[in-house]
């Protein structure tokens, strides 16, 4: 049988091991230490912008501890996009918030802005402001920073903004995860650049990263004893895992250019087939996380998922929305059929930044095929 040829598989640069081994030398086996703090200063370093990052467990925690900086509680309503993975919504959940999800628009598949507004000003004249907004850049593509930070602003209502898959993309020049109120990032080992399990918070000012890491290491009080006031979490990135993204750090740039290189060389060999490719808006850079195409119709779609499963080549269908998962059936939803059409649709392809031309070769080898 051929190699298996992964989604998104990890892929290390060679410097991760002396950070990691610079840990193990200090002893500093814990969720603190040299490499948590220089990888907490790169990342500020690479977003730019006087931006404050906090290292957490995952890009999961990072959500959560974004709803509870963001005082949201029971009760409350989050307005949340609905094409995305179910990582982005479970933390509205944790805290005893309820989502209202809101659909894409077909420009970047992300929150469509006209939707969002719609559903603030029902919401409202219902005497439900809604407590916060989250939108995400889907597989690296931004969504419409301008629109949606406008409407944030104009009925005050807080972004969190999930820059999960968008490490390395931009607007205007400006790097995702630097828009929202606060932005998150993750770290999972199909990411850009990944710390096995890892995340981060990305806060405006350095008060609400001390209490990010405050809440993230049990909310534990300044005192000689154990004592809390507050409720804490075990959220907090090891010095161990943290090593591991120092090193990725020093190999991100060329991890994005790879993706980009990649989805570049899908368009142009498969430009004369049926398959379509999500463009980039004026003055938006995708780092082209994962490269997507969308099909002629649902049945294509598997036809061709199953093909390439034959090969021992993976592939995905796009996220299911939110609004259509069993967990999240009875929750309120703004929908214009375009993720459902994404989802029937869209399919993702191999796009690791340690895929090799003999490799994409064969992909699209088996795509020309339909």
């Amino acid at each position: 049988m051929n190699k298996k040829i992964w989604l998104s598989s990890p892929h290390m640069g060679g410097g991760e091991q002396k950070y990691v081994q610079e840990a193990f030398d200090t002893n500093w086996i814990a969720p603190l230490g040299l490499n948590v703090t220089e990888f907490e200063r790169g990342i500020e370093t690479y977003l730019g912008g006087n931006k404050q990052v906090a290292a957490l467990s995952s890009g999961t925690a990072a959500i959560h501890l974004a709803l509870v900086l963001l005082g949201v509680q029971r009760g409350d309503e989050v307005l949340c996009q609905s094409f995305t993975f179910s990582a982005t919504a479970n933390p509205i959940i944790y805290v005893g918030a309820t989502p209202v999800f809101i659909d894409s628009e077909a420009e970047t598949w992300n929150m469509c802005p006209n939707l969002l507004e719609k559903a603030i000003k029902e919401r409202m004249l219902k005497g439900k402001k809604p407590k916060a907004i989250i939108a995400v850049h889907l597989y690296g593509m931004p969504y419409n920073i301008h629109k949606i930070k406008t409407i944030g602003e104009k009925y005050e209502i807080p972004i969190i903004e999930d820059a999960a898959e968008a490490l390395g993309s931009k607007v205007n020049g400006e790097r995702c995860g630097t828009f929202g109120d606060v932005g998150i990032l993750s770290f999972n080992g199909n990411k850009i650049i990944t710390t096995s399990g890892g995340g981060a918070l990305i806060c405006n000012d350095k008060k609400s990263k001390e209490k990010t890491i405050f809440l993230a290491t049990q909310a534990r009080d300044e005192a000689p004893h154990y004592q809390h006031s507050h409720i804490g979490y075990n959220y907090r990135m090891s010095n161990v895992l943290a090593g591991i993204g120092r090193g990725q750090l020093e190999v991100l740039q060329e991890r994005v250019d790879v993706r980009r290189e990649n989805f570049n060389f899908y368009k142009e060999n498969l430009k004369h087939t049926h398959f379509q490719f999500l463009e980039e808006p004026e003055g938006y850079t995708s780092n082209r996380w994962l490269t997507c195409v969308l099909t002629e119709s649902y049945n294509i779609r598997e036809k061709i998922r199953v093909s390439l499963s034959h090969q021992n080549i993976e592939s995905r269908p796009l996220w299911k929305p939110m609004h259509l998962q069993p967990v999240f059936k009875d929750c309120l939803n703004y929908k214009n059929g375009t993720s459902e059409e994404l989802f029937e649709k869209g399919l993702c392809l191999p796009s690791g930044s340690n895929i090799t031309e003999t490799e994409l070769n064969r992909i699209v080898g088996v795509l020309k095929d339909f």
